[in-house]
């Protein structure tokens, strides 16, 4: 079993620089930081390349067999992106879909521009609890899918369904035209209590900061809103995802 102690390590190196999306799109990898992320990856037949670990927690990681690299705290402080390291990190190969992905799925979830790390981990997470098929993050902003807080915040749901990324307008209305189309929208009429919707269906959510663009608002063959107390504003993005999806899709 290989040993790596120095921080000045060239695979050391190499792995630091998984930190930057600009690296993770190079080499097509990401980061895999503990227990928990490493072991559902495997599980789900992710490629992992290796994994660091403490010498006194190898026997916790031994069906990665020579995969694994022994290693100490100073190294893996250097390689996570953690304020406190976990006792292993690994390094794994993307799982990339395509567009034919999307093809005769009944359940979608759409988000338009989104931003925030923690909202899309979470939202990936959720998504796959309530039984969407696929997620579709739309738009030329959205966050990056294998930035490290976004895969400790999906808790090893990133690549239980395919996650597509789409930027064309008329992409979109080609896979999804004859979907009912869900836009949940502030000024929308109907709650979602009293809501009823038919398969296939693609719900769409935009940025907390500047909701659904025209474009697909005016897409949009209903909209729904999410009844609540007068004296709240709206809820968190990941918050709304949730009702919303438990209600529509289970």
């Amino acid at each position: 079993m290989q040993e790596i102690t120095s921080v000045n390590n060239d695979l050391v190196k190499q792995t630091v620089k998984l930190q930057q999306k600009k690296y993770r799109d190079k080499e097509n990898k990401f980061l895999l930081e503990g227990m928990k992320c490493i072991e559902e990856a495997f599980q789900a037949g992710v490629d992992i390349e290796y994994v660091f670990v403490l010498k006194e927690k190898v026997e916790t990681y031994k069906y990665l067999q020579e995969k694994l690299i022994i290693t100490n705290e100073a190294v893996l402080k250097k390689i996570s992106t953690t304020d406190s390291a976990p006792d292993a990190v690994g390094i794994a190969f993307k799982k990339n879909y395509s567009l034919t992905d999307l093809k005769g799925l009944k359940k979608v979830v759409l988000l338009e521009n989104i931003k925030d790390l923690g909202n899309l981990g979470t939202i990936l997470r959720t998504s796959t609890a309530f039984g969407a098929d696929a997620v579709v993050l739309y738009g030329t902003e959205c966050a990056d899918l294998y930035n490290p807080k976004c895969v400790r915040s999906s808790v090893g749901n990133l690549w239980k369904i395919p996650v597509v990324y789409i930027d064309d307008f008329e992409i979109l209305k080609k896979i999804f035209g004859n979907y009912e189309r869900i836009a949940t929208l502030p000024r929308a009429k109907v709650y979602l209590k009293d809501f009823k919707v038919d398969l296939p269906i693609l719900v769409m959510f935009g940025s907390e900061a500047d909701g659904l663009s025209n474009d697909l608002t005016n897409f949009a063959t209903k909209e729904v809103k999410i009844e609540m107390a007068s004296n709240v504003e709206s809820l968190n993005l990941s918050v709304s995802c949730a009702v919303v999806l438990y209600k529509l899709f289970l």
